[in-house]
């Protein structure tokens, strides 16, 4: 895990040995997944250290002070469990709540939860729009992740109900210009958001014009929202 600790390096998290060793199982359990289950297309030893997990913890760029305690966080479309489960393996004193729809990247998240041995880590099988209207579910995560889900408004669709008021939601994402940003506008203004920051990742190896955009949530979402499944797609806000 050399590319992953030097990555980290740069972006100012120590990754003791322990931590790295959780990393190589968690690296070798996925190539061994992803021969029946297809989880990812990134499959390669230096890849999935670089473009999976370091890219996961970029999270780090704009949520730090989310990060350093016993907070609750939600990764949604969680997929075999980036970058909620990379996060929890650097920083293991939070508490996570992954959301992924299909059953056999779900069956994956249990096994490597188990395996790890890792505590307060819970895993929803469902859609984000159903698993959004749970009362303990809503607007009750400190911090919110996202990445590769989708356009930005229908991310924040997804995603931002499930964001406390005063919390933020972080989208992992390709592509440096502001065209999804703007096009967002609307979403923000509906679903109590605000683009607070954006940064732009400069790490090697992490190309395609990488950011991550951090939302702040203002206020609670409003109750119709999200929408019923397959509306959202069909007409972005």
């Amino acid at each position: 895990m050399g590319l992953l600790k030097a990555g980290a390096a740069q972006l100012s998290v120590a990754l003791s040995e322990e931590q790295l060793d959780q990393f190589e199982t968690y690296f070798q359990e996925l190539a061994d997944w992803n021969q029946r289950a297809n989880l990812t297309a990134i499959i390669e030893y230096e890849d999935v250290q670089v473009k999976h997990f370091l890219d996961s913890l970029t999270v780090y760029l704009t949520a730090r002070e989310y990060l350093s305690g016993p907070v609750r966080v939600m990764d949604v479309g969680a997929g075999a469990g980036l970058p909620g489960l990379a996060l929890k393996l650097a920083f293991p004193d939070m508490k996570l709540a992954l959301v992924e729809s299909v059953k056999k990247k779900t069956a994956f998240l249990h096994h490597i939860v188990e395996k790890l041995g890792l505590e307060d880590v819970s895993i929803y099988t469902g859609r984000a729009e159903d698993l959004a209207r749970e009362k303990d579910l809503r607007d009750a995560f400190d911090l919110v992740t996202v990445r590769a889900l989708a356009k930005l408004p229908l991310l924040l669709e997804f995603s931002l109900p499930f964001c406390k008021t005063g919390g933020r939601l972080v989208a992992l994402k390709h592509g440096g210009d502001w065209s999804e940003q703007e096009s967002a506008a609307n979403a923000l203004a509906e679903l109590s958001g605000h683009i607070e920051r954006v940064s732009t990742v400069l790490l090697e190896g992490l190309t395609d014009d990488r950011i991550v955009i951090s939302v702040q949530k203002t206020g609670p979402t409003p109750s119709r929202y999200p929408r019923a499944v397959g509306i959202p797609g069909k007409r972005p806000l």
